[in-house]
């Protein structure tokens, strides 16, 4: 790790510390030439593999916008969007694998947002799961309807 302040190549750990539930290690580090002082925070970089063959880094953002997009006019505040984003990514993170398909990013919204409101579902399953006629909304809602008659 390069100093920030006069670039020597070599600087010490003086503290480690985990944060954000585990997901990242912040480290305060300390120069030897310049004596100053300095943190740095460390995350797994998770990448997403598109169907297209690209792969970017995960972002919770667009989670959130994608669903905040499937619950627009419905009873879903921001604080809800922001769980359910911070869900998908624990549900996804703890498979423990650097490269995740984004069909299986897809998957791990649909549950926790099943739960959060079944309008915004049936729109986000529509799109993700490529409903071409009306018996794909039927068949969804039948599904809906037996799981709550179930519970």
């Amino acid at each position: 790790m390069h100093c920030p302040f006069c670039r020597h190549p070599d600087t010490r750990v003086i503290d480690s510390r985990s944060t954000d539930d585990g997901a990242a290690i912040r480290r305060r580090r300390s120069c030897p030439e310049c004596e100053r002082r300095f943190t740095t925070q460390e995350t797994v970089l998770l990448m997403v593999a598109k169907r297209s063959g690209v792969t970017e880094p995960f972002s919770r953002s667009k989670i959130i916008a994608g669903v905040r997009r499937a619950c627009q006019g419905r009873p879903v505040d921001e604080d809800a969007l922001a769980l359910l984003g911070q869900k998908v990514e624990e549900a996804i993170r703890g498979r423990g694998i650097a490269e995740v398909p984004a069909h299986e990013i897809g998957l791990a919204i649909l549950g926790p947002l099943r739960d959060l409101d079944e309008v915004a579902y049936l729109r986000f399953a529509s799109v993700y799961r490529s409903f071409e006629c009306l018996e794909d909304f039927e068949n969804e809602i039948a599904g809906l309807r037996a799981d709550r008659s179930s519970s």
